[in-house]
């Protein structure tokens, strides 16, 4: 399974709008801005996301969009589902032999897994741990 720019691209909405959780809605603007990214491109992807629940959409002179729920609340998995489609490495329903099967299987419930248990939270938080301190000099 190879995640699109759709996927990609739509997981960066959400995390700018989940850095901004609280503080108020952000343009499609500016996160286009921010990111180097097409503004229309951005207006297909949030019509999808608002259809599913995740954003909610304010209009007038200040306008754009905010999380529908909070960021510990939204997976991943949410995401990448409302824009890329069911989660599937290939499609194994028929593959007939058992073993191979089996391995599509896990694949996709070992994706689905990381996708799931990953929220916007996380992938707003996240530090690369110990890269900074990862040599240790001694003298």
């Amino acid at each position: 399974m190879k995640i699109s720019t759709k996927g990609r691209y739509g997981l960066t909405i959400m995390m700018e709008l989940a850095r901004r959780y609280g503080e108020g809605q952000m343009s499609l603007k500016a996160i286009a801005q921010k990111h180097d990214l097409s503004e229309h491109y951005l207006e297909q992807l949030v019509a999808p996301l608002r259809n599913a629940g995740l954003v909610k959409s304010i209009r007038g002179a200040y306008g754009g969009y905010i999380l529908a729920r909070t960021p510990e609340e939204i997976t991943a998995g949410d995401v990448i589902r409302v824009l890329e489609g069911p989660i599937s490495p290939v499609e194994f329903e028929e593959e007939e032999d058992p073993a191979k099967r089996d391995l599509w299987m896990r694949i996709r419930d070992s994706i689905s897994e990381v996708l799931d248990s990953t929220t916007l939270q996380d992938l707003i938080t996240y530090k690369d741990e110990g890269q900074a301190d990862s040599y240790m000099f001694y003298i």
